[in-house]
């Protein structure tokens, strides 16, 4: 069954500077066991919250699949860290994940390709090895909650069908 492994909502970014020069302090407190997403604003408390800039993109998904194991939401700075939902193949679909509270929907917009500050947070070759699989960049479409656990998960395609 799909799971949601890891939700992260920081206020704060981490990676700033160069990359050699490591990233910020994580704040205490950025992975969460739940969160709350807010239609067209993303999630309440995360950085990108409200961002007009960020609105295409306030709400990022990846498949644990795609780490190498141990690694997690706190390395890649994702916010929806998944187990058994391909998402990276999900560009153009809406979302829909329910773990419990009802379907929070989210338009997947476009990759979340990695960035250099892969070789220093998860290892060296990682920028290279998460091409393709960097996970996605999402808007919410519905208000709701997140939690970590099992999800059932729905696809709609770019023209309204399921799957």
């Amino acid at each position: 069954m799909p799971e949601i492994v890891q939700l992260l909502a920081s206020p704060v970014h981490r990676f700033v500077g160069r990359p050699a020069d490591g990233p910020e302090p994580a704040p205490a407190g950025e992975l969460v066991n739940e969160i709350q997403v807010r239609a067209e604003l993303g999630i309440v408390g995360d950085r990108y919250f409200g961002k007009a800039a960020h609105r295409q993109a306030s709400v990022t998904v990846i498949a644990a699949e795609s780490l190498p194991p141990g690694i997690g939401l706190a390395e890649v700075r994702r916010n929806i860290l998944t187990s058994g939902v391909g998402v990276d193949d999900l560009v153009g679909a809406t979302l829909v994940l329910d773990s419990g509270e009802g379907p929070v929907r989210l338009r997947v917009n476009r990759p979340a390709p990695p960035c250099a500050w892969m070789d220093v947070t998860v290892g060296p070759g990682a920028w290279r090895g998460l091409r393709g699989r960097g996970g996605v960049r999402c808007t919410p479409l519905t208000d709701g909650i997140l939690r970590v656990g099992p999800v059932e998960v729905t696809i709609e395609d770019a023209g309204g069908a399921q799957g």
